[in-house]
């Protein structure tokens, strides 16, 4: 059972979360986020802080939303349907990075509260997220450190979660027409409730908190690697399927885009270069190869 306290506890937590990782991010790029807040018609709204054609990023997004609506979307209620249809609140925080440098991965992170109510008037919530490393070039180190990153922040709660969080990233940024992982993979769990509210949330807090930690040494780390032609063409390549997947699968768009949300903010998590070559596979043996062979396969990074 959740309040209007917790409520705004979690809110205000998703809040400092937008200014703390914008923060971190201007301070590693040198250029400010665009600060843009909206309201949404069916009630709500968020504020979405994006940086276009900076140095470091050619996009990026860290979106805040509270939003709330009398129709749960599908998309939002996979995990217990019988809840589809009931009046909803969903808030959290979203963030997709597309650095310029193909040697720098793009990364995802999201971290959300719904609340609704069962058919005898219950409230029924729980907690989602995670977050995942996309690189067009691998290297085993930068998996390694996102991957223990990750893991430290979740044994505390459990030795459990991080291998079942591990998988289900897996398995969930996985693009099946194509039989091909998105990335590294990360950590994702969604409809989670059973540490009870105050675990939950503090475990919530857990992923969301260690995003920086995760994701900025690796940036600084291939910001500065020099690159040509070649490795922008790939990466815009490969950036094809992170639209792929963003599209067809991703159920953060779909709940989005099903709920009347706002396009723009939805759709900010899409790379502004991308390429589609027909039946195209790179040359044996080339760190191009290497991606697939060595990186985009489902193994214990620690």
């Amino acid at each position: 059972m959740t309040d209007i306290t917790n409520t705004q506890v979690v809110k205000q937590y998703f809040l400092d979360l937008q200014n703390h990782i914008v923060s971190a991010l201007e301070a590693a790029d040198g250029k400010l986020f665009l600060s843009d807040s909206w309201e949404r018609p069916e009630g709500g709204g968020g504020i979405s802080r994006v940086i276009e054609d900076s140095q470091v990023f050619e996009r990026g997004g860290v979106n805040f939303s509270h939003v709330r609506g009398t129709q749960l979307p599908a998309s939002a209620a996979a995990g217990r349907p019988e809840l589809a249809g009931r009046a909803w609140e969903a808030m959290g925080v979203s963030l997709v990075l597309h650095p310029r440098n193909p040697y720098a991965p793009t990364v995802h992170m999201n971290v959300r509260f719904f609340t609704t109510h069962a058919a005898d008037g219950e409230a029924v919530w729980w907690f989602g997220g995670g977050m995942d490393l996309t690189p067009y070039y691998g290297f085993e180190e930068d998996a390694r450190h996102f991957h223990q990153t990750c893991k430290n922040a979740l044994t505390p709660f459990g030795d459990h979660l991080h291998p079942r969080f591990k998988k289900w990233c897996d398995e969930y940024f996985y693009l099946k027409h194509r039989q091909e992982a998105r990335g590294v993979g990360g950590v994702f769990f969604d409809d989670f409730h059973e540490l009870g509210f105050e675990r939950s949330f503090a475990m919530t807090q857990a992923v969301g908190n260690a995003f920086i930690p995760a994701y900025r040494p690796i940036l600084e780390k291939r910001l500065n690697l020099a690159y040509g032609e070649r490795e922008r063409d790939f990466q815009a390549y490969r950036r094809g399927r992170y639209v792929e997947f963003n599209l067809v699968f991703d159920r953060g768009t779909h709940f989005g885009l099903q709920s009347g949300g706002r396009t723009e903010s939805i759709l900010m998590s899409m790379p502004p270069v991308v390429k589609w070559r027909y039946n195209w596979t790179p040359e044996a043996d080339s760190p191009e190869a290497a991606l697939a062979r060595d990186f985009l396969v489902h193994r214990e990074w620690v």
